[in-house]
């Protein structure tokens, strides 16, 4: 897909209060997941994964059933079921992040469903628990759809980029406390252990989430606190010359602030070829990142993958 076309407009300031009620739905959702599934490294746990119509939990483990719990974007709604057949809905639509939180409850409790879990949102600067939270907030569904098929675009890419890595590397996320798509590769060895002190992250789940030298990628729609839709990319520990390397394409550049390099969506939307774009710094940001840290590149990659050809070995 190439022009500006096929990557929708994503203004943050235009659907804010959609997105922070989006994303306090999408917490509510991805709490249940994280308190009734065993800890995977990493958190690998807790995201939600992209559909072919929203987010999805992915199959639950609940006792001798699975649950899931899937955003559909298309019909509006959020879908709950187990694997003996029980199925119910709850719409998205204008409300208060309350009563979404009272109706999630009210399913599970009717599917025989024990989940408790931190009723107060994760890496949100003074939010209120769910249940506490009674504001009449807005959903404007094409805007939530918009940024639906702004991820397909870019899972699309993030899962090319992967296809070229043989090392440890994390499918594509949906991680609902920063509300971002993100992955991630791994250098196989062990990092420092991280200093924590994370907004709204226990020092715990930090320092395990970045036990190992990684490089990561992503995407957020923005926030109150960098209101741009933007990729970004980083190491962990970031080696010495990381922040100036050279990286592509030219519009990305490297935030002190944020300690990552960043692209904003519109120079990739903008780009005559999208794709190659967002293609380009994926692989020049992690190219700096295993240069400047001595990874074994030639153990660790591999050719991009293609349709029905096996990787040659």
């Amino acid at each position: 897909m190439t022009g500006t076309g096929a990557w929708p407009v994503l203004d943050w300031a235009a659907w804010r209060e959609t997105a922070i009620g989006l994303q306090l739905r999408t917490q509510i959702i991805g709490k249940v997941r994280l308190a009734l599934t065993p800890w995977l490294n990493h958190s690998w746990h807790v995201p939600l994964y992209l559909t072919a119509r929203g987010l999805s939990t992915s199959p639950i483990p609940c006792g001798d059933r699975i649950l899931q719990v899937d955003f559909d974007f298309i019909a509006e709604r959020v879908v709950l079921a187990t694997s003996d057949g029980g199925v119910r809905t709850i719409p998205l639509t204008a409300g208060s992040v309350a009563d979404f939180h009272a109706a999630v409850m009210a399913v599970l409790a009717e599917f025989g469903v024990d989940c408790r879990f931190d009723p107060k949102p994760s890496e949100m600067p003074d939010a209120l628990p769910f249940a506490e939270d009674h504001a009449e907030r807005p959903y404007d569904a094409d805007a939530a759809r918009n940024f639906w098929r702004a991820l397909i675009r870019v899972s699309r890419i993030f899962g090319e980029f992967r296809t070229g890595f043989l090392g440890k590397a994390s499918p594509t996320h949906f991680f609902w406390g920063s509300f971002d798509l993100a992955s991630t590769r791994f250098s196989g060895r062990s990092a420092p252990r991280h200093a924590g002190g994370m907004p709204g992250l226990p020092d715990t789940v930090t320092c395990e989430a970045y036990s190992h030298e990684e490089a990561s990628i992503g995407f957020w729609p923005g926030s109150d606190a960098y209101p741009h839709a933007s990729f970004y990319a980083y190491a962990y520990p970031a080696p010495a010359g990381y922040a100036e390397a050279r990286v592509e394409p030219a519009e990305a550049a490297f935030n002190r602030d944020l300690g990552e390099f960043l692209l904003s969506y519109d120079a990739v939307r903008a780009a005559g070829d999208p794709d190659a774009a967002l293609l380009a710094f994926c692989r020049s940001t992690y190219d700096a990142a295993a240069d400047l840290g001595n990874w074994d590149r030639t153990a660790l990659e591999c050719p991009l993958g293609r349709p029905r050809i096996p990787r040659a070995v």
